[in-house]
């Protein structure tokens, strides 16, 4: 994007990939269906970006949600908006959207390196890359560095730049897990029997340190060494700060949120006659294997003791969390070049010339579209602050 915003400048500009094309992490990103942005109002929208809701809401005030949607129409890729509120290409893929794009830029005159590994500057200040032939430096007028955060490294964003940069006086806040899951301490049976079970149609509550409740709805998935899943991924940033502060958190979960807890206590008051305990959590609360497996692994043995009790336990199993999935399993990730370290251009305050864009500076959202429009509004705005500094650049040459 901000190769796009340059380009019409009238200014040469290259791209330079480290994997053998370009684009891998949009792709996959687009592998279930691409949700590009979401349509809910602009409030809400923000308030998604949490503490970084005023950095990325600048982005936004000049490509947006909407704007997206009009530039990807630019490209031929109508969009709709799904049931959930959030937005897809018609043909739910990425790869018609980026080779649409990508013959858009070449058509511009954008030049595409692959395979050219960035390692640095050298002691003049050119770019250094790794490539194929072997080392090669480059001298620019300006850099934009959009090298990712750490999650997926196979894809590209390893983080190998946060050395480079911390070493140039770039403050950089460390990389962290985000829309990730989180490891559990599952009793043998229960990972061995159930491990890829999804628990569906559930609710959870997160109480945070500070007193304030957090509640999602959706479902979850048991996995050998925990949890995940859109449910998890939704509170995965309060989960990891609590773990981080605390040494682990506890969720909630409600696993018949459709029913109150004095109606199920009702229902669970019924007779069991010659029923199992197992058929009449299945018959009288809808408790099925996995939910029971999660009961039965998470709630004491005196929360059987009475239908009230056990209704309690089923609106409210404690399930503790105590560590996030490593960096690299994430979907995103949070930290990166800390905002005190740009100018509201991107520009790298300690290199002048150098900006930053896209998931390597220091912000995180949920998936749902969040994640995609700001990486592409961060560069728009970033190909904006290199025309401008080039363009104080020939201006101070002049005089």
């Amino acid at each position: 994007m901000a190769a796009e915003v340059v380009s019409t400048s009238g200014v040469r500009v290259e791209v330079f990939d480290a994997m053998p094309s370009v684009g891998r992490k949009f792709l996959l990103a687009g592998r279930g269906g691409l949700n590009l942005t979401h349509s809910e109002a602009p409030e809400r929208f923000l308030s998604r970006y949490g503490s970084r809701r005023d950095q990325v809401g600048r982005w936004l005030e000049e490509f947006g949600p909407r704007q997206l949607r009009e530039w990807a129409l630019g490209l031929g890729v109508e969009t709709f908006v799904g049931s959930s509120g959030r937005v897809f290409p018609h043909e739910m893929k990425s790869a018609p959207l980026l080779r649409a794009w990508l013959h858009r830029l070449r058509a511009a005159g954008v030049i595409f390196h692959a395979r050219h590994r960035w390692l640095g500057w050298d002691a003049d200040g050119a770019l250094v890359f790794a490539t194929p032939a072997g080392e090669l430096k480059v001298g620019a007028g300006a850099t934009v560095l959009a090298l990712g955060g750490g999650s997926w490294a196979r894809l590209g964003s390893d983080g190998a730049w946060v050395p480079l940069l911390a070493a140039r006086g770039v403050a950089v806040q460390a990389l962290r897990p985000a829309n990730c899951g989180f490891n559990v301490p599952w009793s043998d049976h229960l990972r061995q029997r159930f491990a890829g079970q999804p628990v569906k149609t559930i609710s959870a509550a997160f109480v945070a340190p500070d007193g304030s409740t957090i509640k999602r709805d959706g479902e979850l998935l048991v996995t050998e060494h925990g949890v995940e899943g859109g449910l998890i991924y939704a509170l995965s940033a309060p989960l990891r700060d609590c773990i981080a502060a605390t040494g682990s958190a506890t969720l909630y979960l409600d696993l018949v949120p459709g029913r109150s807890g004095s109606r199920l206590a009702d229902d669970l008051a019924q007779p069991r006659g010659r029923d199992s305990l197992s058929n009449h959590l299945r018959r009288r609360a809808g408790i099925d294997c996995v939910k029971s497996a999660l009961l039965h692994e998470c709630a004491d043995k005196e929360d059987f003791a009475s239908p009230q009790r056990l209704a309690a336990i089923i609106k409210s199993l404690p399930l503790r969390l105590i560590s996030p999935r490593p960096l690299d399993e994430a979907i995103s990730s949070a930290g990166g070049v800390d905002f005190a370290a740009v100018d509201s251009n991107l520009m790298l305050k300690a290199l002048p010339g150098t900006f930053c864009a896209g998931e390597m500076l220091d912000w995180e959202a949920p998936t749902g579209g969040y994640l995609l429009t700001a990486c592409f509004a961060s560069g728009h705005a970033a190909g904006h602050g290199v025309r401008r500094w080039l363009g104080e650049t020939k201006a101070a040459v002049a005089e």
